[in-house]
């Protein structure tokens, strides 16, 4: 193959992988057929000395991605030599070649639109890692997209790519985001040049959005101009799509339906954390990779518990469902054999008399009615025991919850004391006057103090686009705890917002119209359930028009 051009001695040019307005990506071969990659990047420097500011930029941030390497991280590209090119003094840095799909293939067919829950879990928790791992190495990469994210077909790992934009001055970044093509996965703060923590943050969030609902969310519609300063804009202003509408948009026909409906059920931490990573403003996302490691970390080890607490029960209603199979078998076994025998104990035992069977015709009728009796009295006994193992799950599973949380009083009405009650009706008096901060402050204070209605309160305004100063994860994690510590208005809202996560208009109807919810129809009618028998009539409404029963 013709070498393009000569890129250093010993170091060959195998031909163009990827170009971009960040730069070239080559494949390169080391003497002794070292498979390679090379990072060519666009601006020319004048020397290799310290007078030349660029190349001393250059040097160090390449020092930073050697420090990387230092403590070897199986989902971050190894590092393996830098310099400028024998022929026009470009800078570049070589890495090992991943053999594997990018994201952005893996997305395209014949592979499905979208990942399976578990495994954007998978890659969820391992580019985290691979970002924690910079981070604390004082890297930012400045570049993460989809295709710069590898699935290594021989280890099955995901490993993060091309550390291009970390090595250049922040002049030749802002003229590269001019440029670049990636601007769908661009954090607000970067289309000016700036580049920090949670500028990565923002990014690795855009992934993992585009995994779970098929499409990034603000899309490039074209590379003109008007196209993408509306791309700018949106990052900036609009909040993104919910995710669970496109995602039930993109899931595959060849799916059947029962795996279709439990590919919706996306876990409402990552939800959280993929909306908490898209915030606008980067002191409202995770700090660092380290954080949202951190993050995913805890909530995968709660869901596992979680998982693990479930399936014990569930064994145990499986075991016992099987022995009533059994012991139906073995009615059936007997019931067959009177038929064959009509002087059978079991017979005389439920009241059948074998010799009027046979003299009187309608004794038949009777043995029948009977027969189908035994069988009615059996399926009874299989649903009262299964519904009672059911119960008793659902029942452990809120007493552990309620033992397990810090709260005030557990899962009952919290009394407040006369002068949180004085607090709170100054609140709602602030409110009516429209003075909106000063309401909140109170809201606030006693937020930290745990009353159940200044959390739902608090909580709820930010829910509908009122209080800005925390996040929709925040405001409907303080409207969960105010419900679990009995505040009846809390647990309306909750069985409104799980049931009808997907209804806009209905979300409209009560101002939740700045984020998203995951829809869930067992939480949802457990709250509301549990608000009408507390006397809440805007929840019996709520269950009579949805003919939902307790």
């Amino acid at each position: 193959m013709a070498k393009v051009f000569t890129i250093t001695e010993g170091l060959e040019n195998m031909g163009a992988l990827k170009t971009g307005g960040q730069g070239s990506v080559y494949k390169g071969r080391r003497t002794g057929e070292i498979i390679t990659a090379i990072k060519i990047l666009p601006t020319p420097l004048l020397s290799e000395t310290a007078s030349d500011k660029n190349y001393l930029s250059f040097a160090n941030e390449v020092a930073k991605l050697k420090k990387v390497n230092e403590d070897p991280n199986p989902n971050v590209v190894k590092i393996l030599s830098s310099g400028l090119t024998d022929s026009g003094n470009f800078p570049f840095i070589e890495m090992e070649f991943i053999e594997g799909p990018d994201l952005e293939e893996l997305l395209k067919p014949p592979h499905n639109p979208v990942f399976t829950i578990k495994e954007v879990l998978k890659l969820a928790d391992q580019l985290a890692n691979a970002l924690a791992h910079c981070h604390k190495a004082d890297v930012k990469h400045g570049d993460i997209k989809s295709n710069n994210v590898k699935f290594n077909q021989h280890t099955g790992n995901y490993i993060l790519l091309d550390f291009g934009l970390s090595i250049m001055s922040d002049e030749q970044r802002r003229t590269s985001f001019r440029n670049a093509g990636a601007i769908e996965f661009m954090a607000p703060e970067q289309m000016d040049g700036d580049m920090m923590f949670e500028t990565d943050v923002y990014s690795y969030g855009v992934i993992i959005y585009e995994l779970l609902a098929g499409v990034v969310p603000f899309p490039l519609k074209d590379n003109g101009e008007t196209a993408r300063n509306i791309v700018r804009l949106s990052h900036a202003e609009t909040p993104p799509p919910n995710i669970l509408h496109l995602r039930r948009k993109a899931l595959p026909n060849t799916w059947s339906d029962e795996k279709k409906e439990y590919e919706m059920h996306v876990p409402e931490w990552l939800l959280s954390m993929v909306y908490k990573c898209l915030e606008k403003m980067p002191d409202h996302r995770f700090n660092n990779g380290v954080e949202l490691c951190d993050y995913i970390a805890r909530n995968s080890f709660i869901t596992a518990s979680k998982d693990e607490w479930v399936n014990e029960r569930i064994a145990v209603l499986q075991q016992e469902n099987e022995r009533l199979i059994r012991e139906k078998e073995q009615l059936q076994e007997r019931l067959l054999q009177h038929q064959q025998n009509p002087n059978d104990v079991l017979a005389n035992s439920f009241g059948i008399n074998p010799h009027t069977a046979v003299s009187n015709p309608v004794a038949g009728v009777l043995k029948n009615h009977n027969r189908r009796n035994i069988f009615l009295a059996i399926g009874a006994a299989l649903i009262i025991c299964l519904v009672f193992f059911i119960y008793t799950l659902f029942s452990a599973r809120n007493e552990d919850a309620a033992s397990g949380s810090n709260t005030r009083t557990a899962n009952t009405a919290v009394e407040t004391t006369d002068e949180e009650k004085i607090q709170l009706k100054q609140a709602v008096a602030l409110l009516k006057e429209n003075k909106v901060d000063e309401a909140l402050a109170i809201y606030k204070s006693l937020s930290t103090a745990e009353v159940p209605e200044a959390m739902y309160y608090y909580g709820k305004l930010a829910l509908q686009n009122t209080n800005k100063a925390i996040t929709c994860a925040e405001g409907f994690s303080l409207v969960k705890k105010a419900g679990d510590q009995g505040f009846t208005p809390a647990k309306r809202t909750l069985g409104i917002l799980y049931l009808f996560a997907d209804r806009d208009d209905v979300l409209e109807q009560h101002y939740f119209t700045r984020c998203q919810f995951s829809k869930n129809l067992t939480k949802g009618t457990k709250y509301l359930t549990q608000a009408m028998i507390q006397g809440d009539t805007a929840a019996s409404r709520i269950i009579d028009s949805l003919n939902v029963k307790p």
